[in-house]
């Protein structure tokens, strides 16, 4: 795609903080990130001056700031490392010149950052995650599989095939396949019918990777469609007869009243094992929800059901607080990189992180699990016995 030059008329109005050190200094006081102590912009940071400054805009430049805020997230390097030597921001995703140039200005003479609204706080970038990874990567070393991703039969673009083999090439063990059920038209949710005829896929695949001689393996699966009340919008006993059941909430999600009691009607649903991305939040779109998470925390470790790292970067949730909270409790977390195609499995550094961070250990984790140990927990969840064995320990 070519970039998009913009007109001097449109350039914006920024205040340069003419004294570089003590800019340095506010930004480091209100900067929480691991690179807060380096001698440039952090891609975190230059995401919010991004943000920020698209607040201001006019259309298209606020659509090229927006754009880029959220792709600063995934950017491979550090822009000031590229700058530092002599390479073109424009290697990155969702930088043309322009932006390129306003960057660089920002790299020269750093304007304060100050600490991002909630709507756009505890986000990591891809280098953040990959430091965190590199210096404990424990959690990393036993990750077996991924256990949210979507495909063609729903709003994916690769096929289930597709997904296993990519899962392989990363040395997965299983992969589960959770589509979206039917509540959610907009992103092409299937049906029961259409469920069962996925299940008749995924043995054929799990078949012909088998005679292959490739270990991994398929989980049939569902992302189950939740209303503000818990319930879901599947039969049953359709769900019954997948080897997970992840549920998520997708409607009524700008509230601003505590949802406790929603989530906790949730975990008590029958059908599910994984509450999949509790907040619903999505960076610089919505903050999502609000609750008594100690309490939703405790509950899921009293049934032994699981809570998700969704690691889709606009969502990365949970965040890395609320991982803390969900460790204090105990309960099972679920990592899922919530892909759409197979070049996002990668997405599966950011969950990671987040929970090393956060110091969740591999034997709370269901990726760290092998295949029979996932199917053998979910079964007992399932069966409402996971919790008694819980309570014994």
């Amino acid at each position: 795609m070519q970039a998009v030059e913009f007109p001097k008329a449109m350039v914006l109005e920024l205040a340069i903080v003419p004294n570089k050190r003590a800019a340095r200094a506010e930004r480091a006081e209100t900067d929480d990130s691991s690179h807060a102590n380096t001698d440039f912009l952090t891609n975190s940071e230059i995401a919010e001056l991004l943000a920020v400054a698209a607040e201001t805009a006019k259309m298209p430049l606020q659509k090229a700031l927006r754009r880029a805020s959220r792709k600063a997230f995934l950017w491979p390097e550090e822009a000031g490392l590229i700058l530092q030597e002599n390479r073109s921001l424009t290697e990155l995703a969702g930088v043309g010149p322009y932006l390129s140039k306003l960057i660089s200005g920002w790299m020269e003479d750093p304007p304060p950052v100050g600490k991002p609204p909630e709507i756009r706080q505890s986000f990591l970038t891809l280098p953040q995650a990959r430091a965190t990874l590199s210096a404990r990567g424990s959690l990393a070393s036993r990750l077996k599989g991924d256990l949210q991703m979507h495909t063609h039969w729903s709003d994916g673009s690769g096929s289930i095939e597709e997904m296993a083999r990519a899962a392989f090439d990363r040395g997965y063990e299983y992969i589960a396949i959770t589509d979206h059920s039917k509540g959610l038209k907009i992103a092409g949710g299937i049906d029961e019918e259409q469920l069962q005829r996925q299940e008749e896929e995924i043995a054929a695949v799990n078949a012909a990777l088998q005679a292959e001689g490739k270990t991994v393996r398929v989980l049939r699966s569902v992302e189950l469609n939740l209303d503000p009340a818990g319930k879901g919008d599947m039969d049953s006993r359709s769900l019954g007869t997948l080897d997970l059941v992840l549920g998520c909430f997708h409607s009524a999600l700008r509230r601003k009243e505590d949802q406790t009691e929603r989530y906790v009607a949730a975990l008590q649903n029958p059908d599910i094992q994984i509450l999949g991305h509790p907040r619903g939040r999505i960076y610089n779109y919505r903050a999502g929800l609000q609750a008594d998470w100690a309490k939703v925390f405790d509950r899921a470790a009293e049934l032994d059901k699981a809570v998700e790292i969704d690691a889709y970067p606009d969502r990365q949730d949970l965040s890395v607080d609320l991982i803390r909270l969900a460790r204090k409790s105990g309960c099972r977390i679920s990592l899922g990189t919530d892909s759409h195609d197979p070049l996002q499995l990668r997405f599966m550094d950011f969950a990671l992180a987040a929970a090393t961070q956060a110091g969740i250990p591999a034997e709370r984790t269901l990726n760290c699990m092998t295949y029979e140990e996932l199917r053998d927990w979910a079964g007992r969840v399932r069966s409402g016995t996971a919790h008694l064995s819980q309570a014994t320990k």
